[in-house]
């Protein structure tokens, strides 16, 4: 009995028990159900989710694909609005002015023929040539070009040169001259007197009728002529006082010959002018009203300017000669405006050379970054940034016009060899291997040499560019359509598509490509980093954009040269970065779709 009790209290102990911990029981298995309804696996989250929701939500999670994508709208950003938000246009080039010693001018001494033409009358450069001739011959008188000439020496180094008209010539036979005309011409008895009586009397012209003849003799042969003087020839420089003045032959030759016989005066044409010597150099003026007026400057220097829009006064001229004769290097002229102008004076051998110091616009060439030009100026004066924003055009719309002609003609191809199989199959494949064989950097290379022996424009460059390499560059994408719809055409779906008599292009580009869309986003996304390389390599050959249009490629073009490679790295540094960006954006982005279409790789 006592052990019959002593059971029935233990059975309604663990009754008790049993009762008290049921609560916690059924608390432990709710909280079991509430996560298992917060944390899904897989399987039953594929069941709620689309396949393109499934897709983003994979790719989100790659953060290098996220990364990629940011740097690509980013270089899109700065690429097509930066462009439009710039200042500055593509091609602008930027001057500005700089202080800088610049040739001026150039002094030579003399010491050679100059010649004075005289006022209309033409005097060719081949007669220059034997006037040389006949002055170191010791002739009188030459023919050039079926003319006659006179040579008459006035001075030491200083020659009027004249057209003969011909009249008569003579010949001296044992004393006695025989005097023919010339044909065309009659002489007269008082001409012909004259003739024979300066020829006794060693004379060089004499007066008949008013009209000077001249005569002039090599040897025993005499003739007699009538002059018209057409030039001077002479070592002497003359310089007008005023730009307008035109020195005549006359006054040249009275000149001189006064100066080189040390008078201080001479006339001509009833005005008397007189001379101031300078060693050298002598200054000629004329009194008027009481007054000393500067008319010309007589030296042996030949003062000229190095730019044709340059006029040199006589005052100048004057400065630097006496620089030079006084073994000076540098003047100080005051100009107009009352500043004053240092003029340097160097000497190479036989020439000197006058430098100054003036504002000269230049290009603003390799101009380090500034506020005005953020990363600077390249060596054609244009600024960097935005000849970066319309490279990134041309580099990025070249890479998805290509990826797209490559893509086009690769589904096509690779459709149609799919589907229909057998000999069309193999005669598209056979294609695919011949593309694969050709070398498409050479061909590339003989199409630029092409171009530019054809002298081709930049956008037709560009044209072709695009159009060669989507040419070249669809084999790898028709290859993979193919594998998949060869993989795919035997499904059910594509039964059901042949019994239903739908069409075949319908049954391949609206049932079969859809499938091999995602493959095809992958190898386009990922191809198109290799092609902005190859367009980047091309133009920095040289071969691929051309000037003025911009590319990264050909901004990096100025690496080749050393000094710009290692003094300008803003130059060609900012065009690489875009480069390496560009490129490892478009991997990030290819590796984070892969592996968003294709789940099983992370598995």
């Amino acid at each position: 009995m006592e052990n019959k009790n002593e059971n029935n209290k233990q059975n309604q102990s663990n009754a008790s028990l049993v009762q008290n911990n049921q609560p916690a029981k059924n608390e432990k298995t709710m909280n079991q159900s509430a996560e298992k309804k917060t944390v899904l696996d897989e399987d039953q989250r594929v069941k709620v989710l689309s396949p393109s929701m499934l897709v983003f939500k994979r790719f989100i999670r790659n953060k290098l694909a996220i990364i990629g994508s940011f740097i690509i709208v980013g270089m899109f950003l700065f690429a097509f609005v930066g462009g439009v938000v710039s200042p500055y246009g593509e091609s602008q080039v930027f001057m500005g002015y700089e202080t800088m010693s610049k040739e001026y001018a150039s002094v030579t001494k003399n010491k050679e023929f100059r010649y004075t033409t005289a006022d209309g009358k033409n005097f060719p450069s081949a007669v220059k040539a034997e006037v040389i001739l006949a002055v170191s011959s010791g002739k009188s008188e030459f023919t050039s070009m079926g003319k006659v000439y006179a040579l008459t020496k006035e001075g030491e180094n200083l020659y009027r040169i004249s057209l003969m008209d011909k009249y008569a010539t003579a010949t001296m036979i044992r004393g006695i001259a025989d005097v023919k005309a010339v044909d065309g011409k009659k002489l007269s008895e008082e001409v012909k007197n004259g003739f024979l009586a300066a020829i006794d009397a060693k004379e060089t012209s004499f007066t008949v009728d008013g009209v000077t003849y001249q005569v002039s003799n090599q040897g025993k042969e005499y003739s007699l002529g009538v002059l018209d003087d057409v030039a001077l020839a002479s070592h002497k420089i003359f310089d007008a006082y005023d730009a307008a003045t035109k020195l005549s032959i006359e006054f040249k030759i009275q000149a001189e010959k006064a100066f080189n016989e040390g008078k201080t005066s001479f006339e001509v044409e009833g005005v008397t002018y007189y001379i101031e010597p300078e060693g050298s150099s002598g200054t000629i003026y004329y009194n008027e009203n009481g007054n000393k007026v500067n008319y010309a400057q007589l030296s042996d220097f030949v003062v000229a300017p190095i730019g044709n829009d340059v006029f040199l006064d006589v005052e100048f001229k004057s400065l630097i000669q006496q620089a030079i004769n006084d073994g000076e290097t540098s003047v100080t002229q005051t100009d107009a405006e009352g500043n004053e102008i240092v003029y340097k004076i160097e000497r190479k051998n036989e020439q000197y050379t006058v430098k100054a110091d003036s504002a000269t616009q230049l290009i603003r060439i390799y101009e380090k970054p500034s506020k005005e030009h953020w990363l600077g100026t390249d060596g054609n004066g244009m600024d960097i940034m935005t000849r970066l924003m319309y490279g990134g055009r041309i580099s990025l719309m070249i890479g998805f016009i290509v990826v797209s002609i490559q893509t086009f003609l690769g589904v096509v191809l690779g459709g149609i060899a799919g589907y229909f199989g057998k000999w069309v199959d193999n005669l598209i494949m056979r294609i695919v291997d011949i593309f694969y064989c050709i070398p498409s950097m050479p061909l590339i290379i003989i199409l630029g040499s092409v171009m530019d022996s054809l002298k081709a424009s930049p956008q037709v460059r560009i044209y072709s560019l695009m159009a060669i390499m989507g040419l070249l560059g669809w084999p790898g994408i028709a290859r993979m359509v193919r594998g998949q719809i060869l993989s795919l055409r035997e499904q059910e779906f594509m039964t059901a598509t042949e019994a239903m008599g739908i069409s075949i292009p319908r049954r391949i580009f609206r049932h079969l490509i859809p499938n091999v869309i995602p493959q095809l986003i992958v190898m386009a996304t990922m191809g198109l980093g290799s092609i902005i390389l190859t367009e980047s390599t091309l133009s920095f050959l040289g071969i691929g954009v051309r000037f003025p249009f911009a590319s990264w490629g050909n901004i990096i073009t100025s690496v080749s040269n050393v000094h710009v490679m290692t003094n300008y790295w803003f130059v060609w540094i900012p065009a690489g970065i875009c480069i390496l960006l560009t490129v490892l954006a478009f991997n990030f982005i290819g590796d984070g779709l892969r592996d968003a279409f294709d789940p099983k790789m992370k598995r």
